[in-house]
């Protein structure tokens, strides 16, 4: 099962490619939440080597680039994101290291080499959460960054209709497999609790920096009719509909 939903969620990515150019990317970290400028979660990109773990069109590691980064490096399941980052990066001046590869197995990425390691809205993706912790642990230099952001657990227990919100639609206790259409095109994904991103980043030996839940403040000021959209304002000012973690590889 692992190889075709790979090989499902590669083709539909190289089909989605071009949809999804230069969206959600650095600073921004998803959805009406907070953004770097407002969070400053990084540490000083200058003359640092940075591996962007699902890197899209390549706008993240631009913005790493513009901040100083001195190596630009990047891993993406799709050859087509992979090909439309290259051409983007380079456009824009930039040379990066670029490899088409399931972030499961990443390829041959130097060991103990990186100084920060992100994933903007990229690392839930993954079909194997320890497995991936534990090639970026193995890419990482000690005392270097991890940061990385993805849909709120809670996000898909709670489903929106007339004007209210449910907690229905899925068990939050349970780390289920399941599957969708994204944009027409067959994907699937793994909820996962918190407390399994949080004790899968402990156990391959990262410290714990900070994590963000918050809805940007500028969603929380204003007022939005209500709408039945997974990713609605009027849903943000209720509950987060991302959340952000820095950690420390020790």
């Amino acid at each position: 099962m692992y190889d075709e939903v790979l090989t499902r969620n590669r083709k539909s990515w190289d089909t989605m490619a071009d949809t999804w150019f230069g969206t959600t990317a650095l600073p921004v970290y998803g959805c009406l939440a907070p953004t770097e400028t407002e969070l400053k979660l990084f540490p000083d990109l200058d003359g640092k080597k940075v591996l962007d773990i699902g890197c899209g069109s390549g706008h993240s590691l631009k913005w790493c680039g513009d901040n100083g980064a001195s190596e630009l490096w990047g891993l993406d399941l799709s050859p087509k994101q992979i090909n439309n980052a290259d051409t983007y990066l380079k456009q824009n001046g930039y040379k990066a290291v670029l490899s088409a590869s399931p972030m499961e197995e990443m390829g041959e990425m130097p060991r103990k080499y990186f100084d920060i390691v992100y994933s903007i809205y990229a690392l839930g993706w993954t079909l194997d959460l320890p497995k991936t912790i534990r090639n970026i642990s193995d890419c990482i230099k000690p005392g270097g960054t991890l940061i990385f952001s993805w849909d709120h657990p809670l996000m898909r227990c709670v489903e929106a209709r007339d004007n209210k919100m449910f907690l229905e639609g899925c068990n939050y206790l349970s780390d289920n497999i399941f599957s969708f259409e994204l944009h027409g095109n067959p994907v699937t994904l793994q909820n996962r609790k918190m407390s399994t991103w949080i004790n899968t980043l402990a156990e391959e030996g990262f410290k714990i920096e900070k994590i963000v839940e918050e809805t940007s403040q500028n969603v929380l000021e204003q007022e939005y009719e209500f709408s039945n959209s997974y990713y609605a304002p009027s849903r943000a000012k209720l509950l987060p509909l991302s959340f952000i973690v820095k950690a420390t590889k020790l």
